[in-house]
């Protein structure tokens, strides 16, 4: 028994596709449809002639990244460090704004995200304080009978 080419239709009277197609001349649609795309012939490997495009990573700001940790141990263990690690983180984290501002080191985001953390805590530990600070001042101010 013989078996037929590949690319070749034995019921078909009209000749073969050729193994690899070439450029399709140019296909009037019509007007809103799609043309249809030529096929190209799939190739192994990178392409010839293209170009390698390195690109290096931007810096990190460390005062970001410094304000992002100090938020979090403020958030951990600020009340014990008398929040001393929100103060640091909301003061690294606008220096930080300032240092990524014009796109040059990443690390915006944490910047951001230090600032938020160091502000939520620093508040509540402002308050205590001056609760601390006004509660022995009119305890020492109040007589004891």
């Amino acid at each position: 028994m013989t078996y037929p080419q590949p690319g070749t239709d034995p019921t078909r009277t009209q000749p073969p596709l050729p193994a690899v197609l070439g450029p399709y001349p140019p296909v009037s649609a019509p007007t809103g449809a799609y043309a249809p795309v030529p096929a190209m012939p799939y190739q192994a490997g990178y392409p010839l002639g293209g170009q390698r495009l390195t690109v290096q990573p931007s810096l990190t700001s460390g005062m970001a990244t410094a304000s992002l940790v100090l938020g979090i141990l403020g958030v951990l263990g600020g009340w014990c460090l008398f929040g001393l690690p929100c103060v640091l983180a909301v003061i690294l984290g606008h220096l930080a704004l300032r240092e990524t501002r014009d796109g040059m080191r990443s690390g915006h985001g944490m910047a951001v995200a230090g600032l938020v953390l160091g502000y939520v805590f620093v508040g509540p530990m402002i308050l205590f304080t001056v609760m601390v600070f006004f509660g022995s001042v009119l305890s020492a101010a109040t007589p004891t009978p």
